[in-house]
């Protein structure tokens, strides 16, 4: 088994699959630019290495990812983060071309459930929770979550979880198609392997061309889509509600929203 370090994350290989394991307890793994910087370049490492022929994208038993790093952003402008266009790392995970496993327990929340979505297959622990809270502090999802969750539960139940901010369990998530299997917490990273393992039991050009075949059903209009959600983010950071949002979280107070 080998082993590689980086800060915010932790990765191995296990016979023919790789790991890569969020590593920022202290934030419930909340995803700052550093730890995404790190995730691409692991998830691109294992895809460049002919003995990996599955990923699996996993976090803590508590979250797999609470969301975005807040920090990062509550003083951003619209002009300041998109010309960081820190989507652009995100981007990345779509042109992956092995097959993605999340193994996810505890909260998916906002980018996590975002992150999520962007893999192939989704093992929930019963605790699992997903949701887009965005709404909450004044901003919408801006790393595709507008447009894969309707693609993947229907209009109306993603309008509900945008607008509201309601997380869902894990049953409510399988009941919609959003996860592929529910087990005990004990379990759930045990069950992607074995799911990986299946997987790489077959063809590795077969597996890729079948997950490009797939994936190109979201392509003909989703571009469009992603990009009017990032454009209207962005437009958000010129909101008084923005930074009345991400600065109430941050003081851990109820945000005062005035429609600004």
């Amino acid at each position: 088994m080998m082993t590689m370090t980086y800060r915010n994350i932790l990765t191995e290989t296990e016979d023919n699959i790789g790991i890569v394991k969020l590593n920022r307890p202290q934030v419930l793994n909340a995803l700052n630019h550093e730890l995404m910087s790190e995730l691409v370049q692991a998830l691109e490492d294992f895809d460049g290495n002919d003995n990996v022929r599955v990923i699996i994208l996993t976090g803590s038993e508590r979250a797999f990812a609470a969301g975005a790093d807040i920090t990062e952003m509550s003083d951003e402008t619209t002009i300041s983060i998109m010309l960081k266009d820190r989507f652009a790392t995100w981007d990345k995970v779509r042109h992956i071309t092995k097959p993605i496993i999340a193994a996810v327990s505890g909260y998916a929340l906002g980018g996590g459930c975002e992150l999520t979505m962007m893999c192939d297959i989704i093992i929930a622990s019963e605790t699992a929770q997903f949701g887009q809270p965005e709404i909450n502090i004044g901003v919408i999802p801006g790393a595709g979550g507008t447009q894969r969750l309707t693609r993947v539960i229907g209009k109306h139940k993603a309008m509900e979880m945008i607008l509201t901010g309601r997380p869902i369990t894990a049953q409510e998530a399988y009941a919609m198609g959003l996860v592929n299997k529910i087990v005990p917490k004990e379990l759930f990273l045990e069950e992607a392997k074995a799911v990986a393992k299946d997987i790489a039991k077959k063809s590795p050009v077969a597996v890729r061309l079948a997950k490009e075949a797939v994936l190109k059903t979201f392509d003909a209009s989703i571009n469009e889509g992603l990009q009017f959600e990032r454009k209207n983010f962005y437009m958000l950071f010129s909101s008084e509600d923005q930074k009345e949002g991400m600065k109430a979280f941050l003081e851990k107070r109820p945000a005062n929203f005035t429609g600004r």
